[in-house]
């Protein structure tokens, strides 16, 4: 059986168990659209990424959720 798929939304932030490659401590990201493809930008240098779900759903360490 697979686990559940982790609900995020627009604005919330994925904390991710590796670090971007700008720098040793940016493992945070800001969603900024959710489908079967997610599409969110590195809260330090600004670089958009696109993932599709299941890949990023593997590499989501926790959700800070947005107020």
């Amino acid at each position: 059986m697979s686990a559940l798929p982790k609900s995020f939304k627009v604005k919330d932030i994925l904390v991710m168990k590796k670090n971007h490659a700008c720098s040793s401590s940016a493992n945070k990201f800001t969603v900024l659209r959710v489908g079967s493809d997610i599409r969110m930008v590195c809260n330090n240098c600004g670089h958009d990424v696109t993932l599709p779900r299941i890949k990023l759903e593997k590499n989501i360490k926790s959700i800070i959720e947005a107020e």
